[in-house]
């Protein structure tokens, strides 16, 4: 069982790590259509440099060993930042295939996070 959680969370975080890379480049870089996207979905073309970077930074945090806290808020970024386009893909009454990369990535987001091994959580003590 150990072993089948080892492979699915590898399997899921290099595919959420390749997915985040790509993105958060072409944001940064601001190529590859997302200038013409933000622009459709009414945000500032900056907030591509922003999330660029933090997607970025995110898989640099969730591939290094150690530091659970901080690999805890680089998947609640993902989180948020997915399910954000995702949502401002259908609100915008844009095609749901629109929204769907968005949702790929969010539900491997969570597969990544629910099957990280022990040594990646954060280690919560009880009082008694």
């Amino acid at each position: 069982m150990k072993k089948r959680n080892n492979i699915i969370y590898w399997i899921t975080t290099g595919f959420l790590s390749l997915g985040m890379i790509a993105g958060g480049v072409q944001q940064l870089l601001q190529i590859g259509g997302y200038v013409d996207i933000v622009n459709q979905l009414g945000y500032p073309t900056y907030m591509l440099s922003i999330l660029g970077t933090w997607k970025i930074l995110g898989v640099v945090a969730i591939l290094v060993p150690k530091f659970p806290l901080i690999k805890e808020w680089a998947y609640a970024g993902f989180f948020f930042a997915m399910s954000g386009a995702a949502t401002s893909h259908i609100t915008a009454g844009q095609p749901f295939s629109e929204a769907v990369p968005s949702l790929i990535l969010l539900i491997v987001t969570v597969l990544s996070w629910y099957f990280r091994p022990d040594s990646r959580k954060i280690k919560i003590s009880t009082m008694q």
